[in-house]
């Protein structure tokens, strides 16, 4: 992974935006997690951006540690607890790589969230070695968030949208990203280079590194299927609460999960 290209990318990204936009993602996050994690502890929120997680725990209660490779994202995380009165809820604010969580002991944390980092880890071993951190810092018995993104739903972007996605403009280069998973966005200052997975091989890949699966879940649910003028419809019957509902259940659906950008793994370590 070029880190300087992720820190440069984050340090211009709206990622906090990006969530209130794209609300349902962290909605639906969040109700997994809420109804997996234990009812208190100390959580680390390893990869968290700007901590939008973070503080949404940190107010239920939780004992916080946030950890980012950027600076500037780790910096708006400290600035936002401050602006929301969570600080007293924060163990610290770190600026650190996911394959090397240097200075955190083992076995510390009751859970640990790790949403970001894998889509930004090109190479196997970098990938590894994320994960083994993921282990060794979670207390046994523990349970980890692991946010994965979907092969099949970035190549159906790119067969709708190939102008936004290059360089899979063309059936070579999405077939070269089915077979490899990695991208490398050709216009500069696009999304950083990024890897995707099969959805079949995100289980076995946490398994393999210690982990009992507890669910995988498409975050975005079947809001990807859904255009403005779709979700306008349900909305104007008043019935926006029930399609989130609705969307919360499909979430678990193992058929939705190649249409999902963004797949969440839960699991407990053994």
């Amino acid at each position: 992974m070029e880190r300087s290209r992720v820190v440069d990318y984050y340090s211009r990204f709206d990622e906090w935006g990006r969530l209130e936009r794209e609300p349902f993602e962290f909605m639906i996050n969040m109700h997994y997690i809420r109804e997996s994690l234990p009812a208190t502890g100390l959580v680390l929120d390893n990869g968290a951006g700007p901590g939008k997680y973070a503080m949404e725990l940190a107010r239920s209660g939780y004992r916080v540690t946030l950890s980012d490779l950027t600076p500037a994202s780790v910096d708006m995380a400290r600035q936002k607890a401050q602006e929301m009165k969570l600080s007293q809820q924060f163990d610290g604010f770190h600026v650190l790589d996911a394959t090397h969580l240097n200075g955190i002991a083992d076995d510390t944390y009751d859970a640990v969230l790790m949403l970001g980092p894998l889509y930004h880890l090109q190479l196997e071993q970098e990938r590894q070695a994320a994960v083994q951190e993921l282990h060794r810092v979670t207390k046994p018995g523990g349970i980890v968030f692991a946010a994965f993104q979907s092969r099949m739903r970035m190549s159906i972007n790119s067969l709708q949208s190939p102008q936004h996605w290059k360089p899979n403009d063309s059936m070579d280069a999405i077939r070269s990203f089915m077979q490899k998973g990695t991208f490398d966005h050709q216009d500069q200052g696009r999304f950083t280079g990024a890897y995707y997975f099969h959805v079949q091989d995100v289980v076995p890949f946490m398994e393999q590194h210690g982990f009992e699966t507890v669910h995988l879940i498409g975050s975005s649910s079947l809001k990807a299927m859904l255009t403005d003028e779709q979700e306008l419809y349900w909305k104007g019957r008043g019935e926006e609460q029930e399609l989130f509902h609705y969307l919360i259940e499909a979430a678990k659906d193992p058929s939705i999960l190649g249409i999902s950008s963004h797949l969440l793994y839960i699991g407990r370590k053994l």
